[in-house]
C-alpha cells in the first residue's frame, strides 16, 4: 500500500439545482506532493475539496483517502484528512487554546498541550491564546483553524483559499508550514488565487473550468505552456476567464 496515492478522486460528479458544478472529475495526489487547484469562481474548486473532506454527501465517484473509502469507511478517511475552509468559523465561547485542547482530546492527540503550545507559536498565536473565537478577526481566524489542522499530523491536508486575510508574516509563515508539512509526507491539495504562492509551492497543477479538468500537469509543463507569458496570462487563457462568466454559483 505505500505505493499507492495519499489521496485518489474517481468520477467525483456533483450538481445544484441540475447544473454540475463538478463533473467527473478524476486526479491523484501522492505522498508529500502539493497539488495546486485552481480555477476561475465558480469552477468547483471549493465543491471538490468539501466532497473530499466530506462536509458534502457523496452524490457520484469514489475517494480514497489514505486507502480509506470515503464512503465505506468514513472514520477511518476522515481521521487522516485535515480541511481547512475558506472561511473558518471557530467557536463563539472557545478560546484559541481550548480550541486547540478540545481537538486535541478529540484526535486523541498524545502530548496535545505541548503540540498545541508549539502549533500556537508557529502560526503567531500564542498572544492570542485567550482571546474567545468571537473575537477573533478573519486572519486570526485563519491561522487557528491552520493550526488545528496541523495538530492532528494528517495524511492529507485540503486547503481552500489558506492564505486569504492573512498579513505577509502570516503569508511567510503558512507557506512554510504547508511546504514542511509535504517535506513530512503529507499530500496537500491547495486552493487559491494567489498564483505566485501557489506556483512557489505546487508540484502540480489541476485547474477546473465550470467543473471539468482544463489541465493537469506538473509546474515544468505549465512554465513550458506559458511561452512569453506570465502564470496569471497562461491561467486567464487555460480558462476563458473575462471571456464568459461562470454558469454555476458553487466555487
Amino acid at each position: 500500500m505505500s505505493d499507492s496515492p495519499a489521496l485518489e478522486v474517481i468520477g467525483l460528479t456533483r450538481g445544484y439545482g441540475g447544473k454540475l458544478a463538478v463533473d467527473g472529475l478524476s486526479f491523484e495526489v501522492q505522498r508529500g506532493e502539493v497539488l495546486g487547484l485552481l480555477g476561475p469562481n465558480g469552477a468547483g474548486k471549493t465543491t471538490t475539496l468539501r466532497s473530499i473532506a466530506g462536509v458534502l454527501p457523496m452524490q457520484e465517484g469514489q475517494v480514497h483517502i489514505a486507502g480509506h473509502d470515503l464512503v465505506s469507511d468514513p472514520v477511518g478517511a476522515k481521521r487522516s484528512t485535515a480541511w481547512v475552509p475558506d472561511d473558518p468559523r471557530p467557536f463563539d465561547a472557545l478560546t484559541v487554546n481550548e480550541h486547540m485542547l478540545f481537538s486535541a482530546r478529540m484526535y486523541r492527540i498524545e502530548d496535545g498541550v505541548g503540540r498545541s503550545r508549539e502549533l500556537l507559536e508557529r502560526f503567531e498565536l500564542s498572544s492570542q491564546r485567550d482571546t474567545l473565537g468571537s473575537a477573533l478577526s478573519r486572519g486570526m481566524r485563519q491561522k487557528l483553524a491552520l493550526a488545528q489542522a496541523w495538530l492532528t499530523r494528517p495524511r492529507v491536508m485540503l486547503l481552500d483559499e489558506p492564505l486569504t486575510g492573512l498579513d505577509p508574516r502570516g503569508i511567510r509563515s503558512a507557506r512554510a508550514a504547508i511546504a514542511a508539512a509535504a517535506a513530512e509526507g503529507c499530500a496537500v491539495v491547495l486552493s487559491s488565487h494567489q498564483l505566485d504562492s501557489v506556483a512557489a509551492l505546487a508540484d502540480r497543477l489541476l485547474i477546473l473550468q465550470r467543473g471539468k479538468e482544463v489541465f493537469a500537469g506538473t509546474m515544468d509543463e505549465a512554465r513550458a505552456l506559458q511561452g512569453e507569458g506570465d502564470l496569471e496570462e497562461w491561467f486567464l487563457a487555460a480558462t476563458d476567464e473575462g471571456s464568459e462568466a461562470a454558469e454555476c454559483t458553487q466555487d
